[in-house]
């Protein structure tokens, strides 16, 4: 079921809550990173106090949250200082009404104010959809490259 939503009206948008932690697991499945409710609950509270750190949500009429975004400041000594986006999802029953671009929004005005040259995020090759999503609302894939990682 796709819900119909007359943006502004009925979604909102507004910092993440530790109260949001159990909707930010579900959607976060959605994208297949599984996550539980504490370990969310957990994460939000390593960041809520700091400020390079910032999670905005989406919410709907009676504050379920349809949506979250996740963006990180950083200093590179090779850039001026960026905004990386750390992780944006929409709601499967929401997508393509415009939520992902008012969250892109509030993580780009946020930027904005604490001085950041630009944002950048990564994408994942796979992710035909959300490449079209990112250059329609003004992103340039810059490079391609591996991720590698080490546990530890």
């Amino acid at each position: 079921m796709v819900n119909k939503l007359t943006i502004g009206k009925q979604v909102q948008t507004r910092q993440s809550q530790i109260q949001d932690a159990e909707q930010i697991a579900i959607l976060s499945e959605q994208l297949n990173y599984p996550a539980t409710k504490t370990q969310i609950e957990q994460r939000l509270v390593q960041i809520e106090n700091n400020n390079s750190h910032i999670v905005y949500v989406a919410t709907v009429a009676n504050d379920d949250v349809i949506g979250w975004v996740h963006g990180h400041i950083y200093d590179l000594i090779v850039m001026p200082k960026q905004a990386m986006i750390l992780g944006l999802v929409v709601d499967k029953n929401y997508r393509s009404h415009g939520i992902g671009r008012i969250l892109m929004q509030q993580i780009e005005q946020w930027a904005s104010l604490l001085g950041c040259d630009g944002v950048r995020l990564n994408s994942n090759i796979k992710r035909k959809e959300a490449h079209l999503f990112y250059e329609k609302i003004g992103y340039t894939n810059i490079k391609q490259s591996m991720t590698f990682t080490k546990k530890l």
